[in-house]
């Protein structure tokens, strides 16, 4: 797939950047169920119509806003109920460029899932490396929660 920073971590899940309009037909097209997204929708690469670009397709669209700067653990508990909710479906996470994706999906299989660090290492996009927001946010995170 040529969706911008695409990582495939499973058959049922994979993660990206801001996918471009057309991308939503594929990603359907490729069998997922639904899409989480975890952009502003203020971001420079945010489709304001994308909500509905997802449901055109039959997917189904959960947007949880998370600002780059400010990660929340309310954000990743709501995040972590999307993923559980829809755990049997096929799913496509996204941010502007898949570091919030990837940060959240980590924690998800550290957190939830009960993985190794090794094992969760692979939910992360393998050309990001975390700056100091979201490396504090990972270790408090999983100080509090592991």
């Amino acid at each position: 797939m040529k969706v911008k920073n695409y990582l495939e971590i499973s058959p049922k899940l994979s993660s990206s950047g801001q996918p471009a309009s057309k991308d939503f037909e594929l990603i359907a097209e490729h069998g997922y169920q639904v899409v989480i997204n975890l952009s502003m929708p203020d971001s420079k690469s945010a489709l304001t119509n994308e909500g509905y670009l997802v449901t055109l397709t039959g997917m189904t669209y959960i947007h949880i806003p998370v600002a780059f700067d400010a990660p929340e653990l309310s954000h990743l508990i709501a995040f972590f109920d999307a993923m559980e909710a829809f755990s049997a479906k096929k799913v496509w996470v996204h941010c502007a460029l898949n570091y919030r994706a990837s940060a959240f999906l980590y924690l998800y299989s550290r957190l939830l899932k009960r993985k190794s660090k090794e094992d969760s290492e692979k939910y992360i996009y393998p050309h990001w490396e975390p700056n100091d927001t979201w490396s504090g946010f990972i270790e408090r995170c999983e100080a509090e929660l592991l």
